[in-house]
């Protein structure tokens, strides 16, 4: 099988992520900080040396400000409704995934106002746009740093800055970008950031995660048992405990913890430079392909590796099943971005998405091409 659906979850992961899970699973997968035996104290010092990965990989000062979710949805709608309240203002854009779009269609009812700023067709946003939609409530600036239809890179370290001038909350979705493109919260000015444990990080499914910078003050999301405080009934007000109630994803954090003890191996900018690599061979040869349209612009040094495509008179879905059938894995459709379809014209069909990782090599994006060559030929009996 060849895998090109890693902006979805990256597979294969590290060898090391499989037999951490399994070493957890079989030795430490107790309760951490529920108890002072040994399996607790392994459990609690994995969690702790993940919270430290993290905190070196994204420049965090204090790694207690890291709170561990289930993917990077949930650590959006922590940030989002925590941070929001009625007669906010908050300002976002077109090219935002649903777990951005549907908090805030769902808070514009409790009185939160929002302005979607609009792209340009390569998924670009305009800073001078931004700066003109700020208002005196203007809460909040939420910014996907890396589109997961076009792959289009935001320029996050000029947007937080103008948040910052402008004394405005900062928030991150770096679903795409976090393992895969340099982020430093303290250097690009970022409150909140959003990200998941399971793509460019190659942790397990099940685990994400939220940064929230000191001073800034947050909602709990869910309350219960946190390990600490627990004779009172009130939800501990310090982190990470005022936002990890329940039992912690140890297995799945410890997972993650090999995840990023291998981007600290290969080093980022290696990883980054493979998948560039292999985006820059992609779109060479999908633009010797006259009945390919693709979308988002056909540079690559500035973007994801991500490529959206269609074939002329073959619907997406199609596509999607014939490459399947020769064990190429791609994904289809509208990719939870609503409105984005709207500007790349997409919005009846969707597009074709694809997106290889680090483990792919240029012998997959070649059998990829020749698949779609051979999809275009043999369109009339599909």
């Amino acid at each position: 099988m060849i895998y090109l659906d890693n902006a979805a979850t990256s597979f294969p992961k590290p060898v090391g992520v499989y037999s951490e899970v399994l070493k957890c699973m079989e030795n430490y997968a107790a309760n951490p900080g529920r108890g002072s035996y040994d399996m607790v104290i392994e459990a609690s010092s994995k969690i702790m040396d993940t919270r430290q990965e993290l905190s070196e990989l994204f420049n965090i000062p204090n790694l207690l400000n890291i709170v561990f979710t289930c993917n990077a949805t949930e650590s959006l709608n922590i940030g989002i409704k925590g941070i929001l309240k009625p007669g906010d203002h908050v300002i976002s854009t077109v090219i935002e995934h649903n777990s951005v779009l549907r908090p805030l269609n769902y808070l514009s009812k409790k009185g939160i106002t929002f302005t979607l700023l609009g792209v340009d067709e390569k998924g670009y946003l305009n800073i001078n746009n931004l700066k003109k939609k700020i208002r005196k409530k203007t809460k909040a600036i939420i910014i996907n740093h890396t589109s997961n239809v076009l792959g289009t890179v935001q320029d996050i370290r000029s947007i937080g800055q103008i948040a910052k001038e402008s004394g405005i909350i900062f928030m991150v979705d770096a679903s795409q970008s976090a393992g895969v493109i340099p982020i430093d919260v303290v250097l690009d000015n970022i409150d909140l950031l959003a990200f998941p444990g399971h793509k460019g990080l190659y942790g397990p499914q099940g685990t994400g995660g939220l940064y929230i910078k000191e001073g800034v003050n947050l909602d709990s999301f869910i309350q219960g048992g946190t390990g600490s405080d627990s004779l009172s009934m009130k939800q501990p007000d310090f982190l990470p405990d005022k936002f990890e109630s329940g039992t912690l994803n140890t297995p799945g954090i410890a997972g993650l913890y090999e995840g990023l003890r291998f981007i600290k191996k290969i080093g980022i900018e290696n990883i980054r430079k493979h998948e560039i690599m292999l985006v820059e061979c992609l779109i060479k040869e999908l633009k010797k392909l006259s009945y390919i349209k693709i979308y988002g612009g056909t540079e690559y040094e500035n973007r994801g590796a991500v490529v959206s495509l269609n074939i002329d008179n073959v619907d997406a879905s199609e596509v999607g099943d014939f490459l399947n059938k020769k064990g190429i894995s791609v994904r289809t459709g509208f990719h939870c971005a609503s409105l984005i379809h709207n500007i790349i014209g997409t919005s009846q069909r969707g597009t074709v998405r694809i997106s290889p990782g680090y483990f792919n090599c240029l012998d997959d994006i070649e059998k990829l091409i020749k698949a779609l060559i051979d999809i275009h030929e043999k369109r009339p009996f599909l």
